[in-house]
């Protein structure tokens, strides 16, 4: 199973966390979270307006879940999203990993788990990147995701980037 994922952090530099990330299987199962243990002395005021403030759960909540069959919302720390997080990938018998631009991502996912020799089992080791899909069928990989996409929303909210992603993929494959 494709699933297709993105996070938002608290700036490119070797220090990061996570804010958010928010995961989308090819059959449309989502999976979003917010973190409550980022470090917030790193948000500036960019991360507020685009970040923080497309924040779906609401910002005076210590903790929120809300798990259906097909979505799942949380808010909490690491570990507890750590957890729920392989336990909504459990669902699939394989899990293969795609993202955008992902170096940042990917080793922030991995680090959710301790390190890469921890990340759940079903989820192949090695990540895709629609950067690299984009440049093999001859698509400039520097343009607009959403207008490439077809899709409108809130940028810089894990779970919209994640759909368009996924958007992404599925218009490069019928190229």
């Amino acid at each position: 199973m494709k699933v297709f994922f993105d996070t938002e952090f608290t700036g490119l530099h070797q220090n990061t966390t996570l804010i958010s990330i928010g995961l989308i299987s090819e059959d449309g199962k989502t999976f979003y979270a917010e973190f409550t243990d980022y470090d917030k002395s790193q948000v500036d005021d960019w991360l507020q307006t685009n970040v923080i403030n497309n924040l779906i759960v609401h910002a005076e909540r210590d903790r929120y879940y809300r798990i259906t069959d097909n979505d799942s919302i949380i808010k909490d720390n690491s570990n507890v999203i750590a957890s729920r997080m392989e336990e909504w990938l459990s669902q699939f018998e394989q899990v293969e990993i795609w993202s955008d631009c992902l170096s940042y991502d990917w080793v922030l996912f991995n680090q959710l788990f301790g390190h890469a020799f921890n990340i759940p089992k079903n989820v192949y080791y090695i990540p895709f990147d629609i950067c690299t899909l984009m440049k093999v069928k001859g698509v400039d990989p520097d343009i607009n995701r959403e207008e490439f996409a077809g899709i409108e929303g809130e940028k810089h909210n894990a779970l919209h980037d994640a759909r368009v992603i996924k958007a992404c993929y599925e218009k490069l494959e019928q190229m």
